[in-house]
Formats: structure tokens, C-alpha cells, sequence
């Protein structure tokens, strides 16, 4: 069976559900750091106040009995602390009340999901568009995410991410090894490695911030210890590279999405794009560069997974956007109750973990069984099939 998972809740609702299928049995579980993704997905410099009412902590009401998984789906609650302020606005119920009471929502936002949602559903309280297309819901996806990567970690696969880039800001490139890369940008308020380039972006934000703006970014996640061959080139559907480029598109904001050089090789010759081929009998068969970013033909070769996601500024500002009333058709300015001035380091933890779970279905496909120990054995029979070539 494929791994996959499904999610629900709203972002003011009570709590967000996410229920994993197809993880194997046997997998010990650490519960704190499964809660530690979610805590890092709330940090960054320019949050907002949402993030200090919620502190997210994810519990497991299934599929996991004594700290470890039993190979029944895993249901994954994450509640939300701010539901006691929305129980009549969100009430499942039916309540009495005038629509203001109910805080319908009339008045689509520019750059997001309000309006299309509206029209596609037919929906003439925005409010059932916004609460459910908000951003909140990734807390779910990183809880999915984190319990992916502890299947991976115990294959030794290590997961990386830093923020390249804050609107004008970019930070210089670095060739850490992938244990410092992680330590230091979780010392981080922005996940850079460079303290100057750090303390320009925090001015940065706070000058956004103050003229009433938003700002976006561009993240990157770095994926060691792969072996080659995960994904395939027989179909266009089973390749890896294209089902990561998928998910990161799928976070709320992500407008492009690159591997390796990405949209650099566009400009360059291939003598300057493709990686040489080289072997020796420590290392087997390796690259001589790293420029597709551990893919060729949709598979990983080898080399580390380095995959690039570019944000678009929170679409929700305090400077005024104009609008249409879905009800009068008269224009209006758009109005925010809270926002955050920048949520690129957030996004850098969403996109770790929607990468995660997209090598671990991969991981799962290749190595598949339905116990640990059975896909260790997969796993093992390959890389001495690797060796031996």
C-alpha cells in the first residue's frame, strides 16, 4: 500500500486531524520530536500574534501503541488553543444569531482563496473559503512530515533547510556539512547561517513591517544519504523529482520551484549544467558536481537532494488592497485583523517536511513491507545489488 495521508480542520475550528496510512509497523516514535517540527514551524522573525495564542503540540489518538507504530493508520490530532474565542462562529450546530454574530465574511481578500473559493462552491459566506484555506492547515502537514522523516532518519537519511533569500536580502552560499548547516540555522530567527546577513534581514522585516507591507523569500532543503534509484523514469507520474515539485507548489504561498541549478541551466551550456559521471571503489559510482540536485531522469542518483521553493509575500496586509463586495458589487478596501509581515522561515520548516513525506512515499515504494524489519531486509538486499554492479 502507498503511503499517503489526508487532513482536516479549519483554522479556527478546534483542533486540525491528520490520519497516515500505510506506514509500516515496528517504528519507535519519539513524541518530542515530533512536537519539535511543530514548535519550529512557529518561529521566524515577523510572525504575527497567532503564533503566540497557539503553541502546537501534535497528539497521536491512533496507530501507535507503546511509542510505536503497530501498522494501523496513525490519527494525529493538533488542537487549536484559540477555539474557545470562535465556538458559536465555528459551532458545527446550527446557532441563532444575525450574520454578524456568525462574523460572515463578505468581502473576498486580493491574493487569497476567497473569492475563486466562493464561486467554485457557491459559497456566499467566505468565511467556509478562508478557514479552511488558510496556512494553519500545514501544521497538520508538518506533523505528517516529522512522523516521515523519523522513518528516514532510521535509515540515516539526514534533512536540511536555510532561507536563501528575504525580498532584497539574499545570503551568501555556503558549503556546510549538513549536521552544522542544521544546528546553525536553528539558531537562527531567520534559518540563515550568516549572522550578519541575519541581523540585515530582521531590519528588513521590521522596515516592512512599519509601511504597512509583506514580504516573501526563497527557502531551500538539502536531503542526505539517499541511495540511487528512488523514484523511476518508466512513467511521468512515478518521477520523485516532479512529486516534491508538487508538494512544495502545494504550500500555501509557493509560487516556483527549483532542483539544483533549477531555472539557472536555462542560460548556461550543457558542459556547465550536467554532472560528470566518476567511480572509485570507496565511494562506487558519484558525481563530479551536484548541479541536477540528486536527480537524473526522475530518479535520485546518489548526490544530495537539493530542491528550492520560492514564497510570495502574505497576500494579507495593513497596507489597503482594493476589493469588490461580493453582496453590493461596490468596491472597498480590504481590511486585516492580524497578520505576519513575513513567514519565510516557516515556510522553510513546511517545506522540510513536505519533502520528507514525499522521499518517505518513495522510500516506501521502493523498500516496501509491512513491518521495519522487512524493509530494512529490502533495503539492505539493495545496496549490496548496488555494490556488486
Amino acid at each position: 500500500m502507498s503511503l499517503r495521508y489526508l487532513t482536516a480542520g479549519e483554522t479556527h475550528g478546534p483542533q486540525l486531524t491528520a490520519i497516515i496510512e500505510g506506514m509500516p509497523s515496528n517504528l519507535t516514535l519519539d513524541f518530542e520530536q515530533l512536537n519539535f517540527q511543530l514548535q519550529r514551524r512557529q518561529k521566524g522573525y515577523g510572525r504575527g500574534r497567532r503564533m503566540q495564542i497557539e503553541k502546537d503540540t501534535a497528539q497521536i489518538v491512533g496507530g501507535v501503541r507503546h511509542g510505536v507504530t503497530t501498522g494501523a493508520p496513525i490519527a494525529l490530532v493538533v488542537e487549536n488553543n484559540d477555539w474557545t474565542h470562535w465556538k458559536n462562529i465555528m459551532n458545527v450546530e446550527p446557532i441563532p444569531g444575525a450574520e454578524e454574530d456568525k462574523r460572515r465574511v463578505n468581502r473576498p481578500r486580493p491574493g487569497h482563496a476567497d473569492l475563486n473559493g466562493g464561486l467554485k462552491y457557491n459559497l456566499t459566506d467566505l468565511r467556509n473559503v478562508l478557514e479552511r484555506s488558510s496556512a494553519r492547515e500545514t501544521a497538520a502537514r508538518v506533523a505528517c512530515g516529522a512522523v516521515a522523516r523519523q522513518l528516514l532518519e532510521a535509515f540515516g537519511v539526514k534533512i536540511a533547510g536555510q532561507v536563501i533569500r528575504i525580498g532584497e536580502i539574499e545570503a551568501p552560499a555556503n558549503d556546510l556539512p549538513i549536521d552544522e548547516l542544521i544546528a546553525r540555522t536553528e539558531e537562527s530567527s531567520v534559518r540563515v547561517v550568516d549572522k550578519e546577513t541575519e541581523k540585515k534581514m530582521e531590519a528588513y522585516i521590521d522596515q516592512i513591517k512599519e509601511e504597512g507591507d509583506s514580504i516573501g523569500g526563497i527557502v531551500e532543503c538539502i536531503v542526505e544519504g539517499l541511495p540511487v534509484g528512488l523514484g523511476t523514469y518508466v512513467q511521468y507520474d512515478r518521477k520523485l523529482d516532479a512529486a516534491i515539485a508538487g508538494a512544495v507548489m502545494s504550500i500555501n504561498a509557493f509560487k516556483g520551484v527549483e532542483i539544483g541549478i533549477g531555472f539557472e541551466a536555462g542560460k548556461l551550456r550543457g558542459s556547465k549544467v550536467h554532472d560528470e559521471i566518476m567511480y572509485d571503489p570507496a565511494r562506487g559510482y558519484h558525481r563530479a558536481s551536484n548541479r541536477l540536485g540528486g536527480f537524473e531522469g526522475g530518479m535520485t542518483n546518489g548526490m544530495p537532494v537539493l530542491v528550492r521553493g520560492v514564497m510570495k509575500p502574505i497576500p494579507t496586509l495593513y497596507k489597503p488592497l482594493q476589493s469588490v463586495d461580493i453582496d453590493t458589487k461596490e468596491p472597498f478596501t480590504a481590511q486585516v485583523e492580524r497578520s505576519d509581515a513575513c513567514a519565510v522561515p516557516a515556510a522553510c520548516v513546511v517545506m522540510e517536511n513536505v519533502v520528507a513525506w514525499e522521499v518517505a512515499k518513495a522510500f516506501l515504494e521502493k523498500f516496501g513491507g509491512d513491518s521495519l524489519e522487512e524493509i530494512r531486509a529490502n533495503y539492505n538486499n539493495y545496496l549490496a545489488q548496488l555494490e556488486s554492479y
